[in-house]
């Protein structure tokens, strides 16, 4: 049995094509016309892959690699081997995104399962629904009254639009995923699995009972936002869910009724929010992070991964822990304990005169 090409390369570069695409110089002696092959790891790399290198950790994968062009940062370049045309670049990271973008398109967002075009038979879409040209549904689809997609999107197989849904251009709705009670914007990108604007965990609890209280606001999503794999987004109770401009948010995070998430925020999988919170432009989330309902993380601030807060954080800090508090106390925090369990038991020297 033959081995799947899963993502062939989009189109042949050169040398010099990677360096202009990177925004790097190659250096003097080197044959811009010499053949990029393809796009490997450090230590897998050959004579004709290109690699990049910006972590201390990777210091002696480095410095054995076989790759035939490295993007590498100044401090690196230095570790570069004979056989390996370093590309220096201040970013390196960045710059190897625009070469993969070049050669793998069709990785930067889900596409068609069924690989068709148009609306593909075994799709079900209510006649009241409008679909501009150009809306590729997949078979198993199902799109919903009044619900209205912009051209250029695509709507994996099994995904469910709901009644009079707004998805604009460009964008990818992942196999599986359901919307409702949504507007979304342009070149959003929703992964497999993602379930939005279902409703939030509202209910008017007492002694004899919990009643649920109706949830009836909606899930706005801004342009350019990514949400991952089973990542759940709840509709507002009585105003907006709200997910801002260029936010990209991994698989399996929480997000609940009234929460408003800022501009470029980044949050890292199996992060949970509460409802009513808030988070201000650039915020990033670590992995695991939990936040009360009704809080508000200030602009660019930073919460390191399991942390779990409790109270509002400033514009700015750096927070961790549990619960979360400034990170320079809490790293004081936990080499102190280190340091009491290490000497538990222990009896104290004699005294010093």
């Amino acid at each position: 049995m033959a081995e799947p090409v899963f993502f062939p390369f989009a189109t042949s570069l050169d040398f010099g094509e990677v360096a202009s695409i990177s925004g790097a110089t190659l250096p003097d002696g080197v044959e811009p016309a010499r053949k990029l092959d393809g796009i490997a790891a450090l230590e897998n790399a050959g004579p004709a892959d290109l690699a990049y290198m910006d972590n201390p950790k990777y210091t002696e994968a480095l410095a054995a690699t076989k790759a035939g062009l490295c993007l590498v940062s100044p401090r690196f370049a230095d570790r570069v081997p004979a056989g390996t045309v370093a590309l220096v670049s201040p970013a390196p990271y960045h710059a190897f995104a625009k070469v993969m973008a070049r050669c793998f398109p069709n990785a930067l967002r889900p596409e068609s399962i069924f690989a068709s075009q148009g609306v593909a038979p075994g799709a079900i879409v209510h006649a009241t629904a409008v679909l501009e040209a150009g809306v590729t549904v997949d078979p198993g689809a199902v799109i919903g009254p009044g619900a209205e997609i912009g051209a250029g999107t695509i709507v994996a197989s099994h995904a469910v639009i709901g009644p009079q849904v707004r998805i604009g251009r460009n964008c990818a709705i992942g196999a599986g995923s359901t919307i409702q009670a949504s507007l979304i914007g342009n070149r959003v990108i929703i992964h497999p699995g993602a379930r939005i604007g279902q409703d939030g965990f509202g209910f008017a609890m007492s002694p004899k009972g919990h009643m649920k209280v109706p949830q009836v606001g909606r899930v706005i999503i801004q342009d350019d936002v990514e949400i991952g794999a089973n990542t759940t987004i709840d509709r507002g109770a009585s105003r907006d869910t709200v997910i801002g401009e260029g936010t990209k948010i991994d698989n399996l995070v929480q997000i609940g009724h009234n929460c408003v998430i800022g501009r470029h925020c980044v949050i890292c999988a199996q992060t949970g929010l509460a409802g009513s919170s808030t988070l201000e432009d650039f915020v990033v989330l670590g992995g695991q992070v939990g936040l009360a309902g009704h809080l508000v993380i200030g602009a660019g601030a930073q919460i390191a991964a399991q942390s779990g807060v409790a109270g509002d954080v400033p514009r700015g800090a750096r927070y961790g822990g549990y619960p979360a508090q400034p990170a320079l106390g809490w790293a004081r925090e936990a080499a102190l304990l280190k340091t009491l369990v290490a000497n538990r038991g222990k009896k104290p020297g004699p005294a010093q005169d």
